[in-house]
């Protein structure tokens, strides 16, 4: 996808969106504009947004349309915000996102991916889309659910090998990323996985930030609004000591 003067993009494809947050503070560096997509094909046992799964509902917008109404916040952006477009996961709605990001490498903004991955192939016609989107993407935040692969497809009900690979490819690539990893009392806290992950991001070479995120239970309303029964009932929050344990682990302190 062109992004110079000689080759403006289209900015025709639409992307199904589930919300907006204008000033976002936890979502990459800086003040961010944050474009939450519909779409998932993991169930994650403790997701706080399972209104996001399925693809066809939210509103349908070009990508110049959520471009322009991002930009009328761009004051508030400074050196080192900019928009980031999460989920649901993005990696479903790559050709928009793309589309999305190359209107704002137009105007030298920041972007950042939100992602978890489970999408990812090398395959075509994926993988090509890919690459054309990592060609406008400045960083790629992921989230990291679970090494073990078989306790992986239990938590999300999806493997986890093509996620790794992502990390891979785009260590491969020089793409800047920031691991991050949910922290769940009794399924994703033990040493030993733990510790493999930092063994993984030890060989990612453009790894510039890892963050344990503590599980909560905010979005439990919205399971029980949609009807569905909630897999962790009962399960608590960690305790600032296991996640200070967490953390020295995977070497953030």
């Amino acid at each position: 996808m062109k992004v110079d003067g000689k080759n403006p993009v289209a900015a025709r494809t639409t992307g199904h969106i589930h919300s907006i947050e204008t000033f976002g503070l936890v979502d990459g560096p800086g003040v961010r504009y944050v474009v939450f997509l519909q779409g998932c094909r993991m169930r994650c046992r403790y997701c706080h947004n399972p209104e996001t799964w399925a693809l066809d509902a939210g509103e349908t917008k070009t990508a110049q349309e959520v471009f322009d109404q991002a930009y009328r916040y761009h004051n508030y952006w400074k050196k080192n915000g900019g928009i980031t477009v999460s989920g649901g996961e993005p990696l479903l709605q790559t050709d928009f996102v793309a589309e999305l990001f190359a209107l704002a490498k137009q105007k030298g903004i920041h972007t950042v991916l939100d992602t978890a991955g489970s999408p990812f192939t090398r395959e075509e016609p994926f993988y090509g889309s890919f690459c054309r989107l990592m060609e406008v993407t400045d960083l790629v935040m992921l989230d990291i659910k679970e090494m073990d692969a078989g306790q992986h497809r239990e938590l999300t009900g999806q493997d986890n090998q093509n996620i790794l690979d992502m990390a891979d490819d785009l260590s491969g690539k020089g793409k800047e990323m920031w691991i991050r990893h949910v922290l769940v009392p009794g399924l994703t806290d033990s040493a030993a996985g733990l510790r493999a992950l930092r063994e993984r991001i030890d060989g990612w070479k453009t790894v510039s930030r890892v963050e344990v995120l503590p599980y909560h239970t905010l979005g439990l309303f919205k399971w029980e609004g949609l009807g569905i029964t909630y897999p962790l009932a009962g399960v608590h929050p960690p305790t600032e000591e296991e996640v200070l344990r967490a953390e020295q682990i995977l070497g953030i302190r």
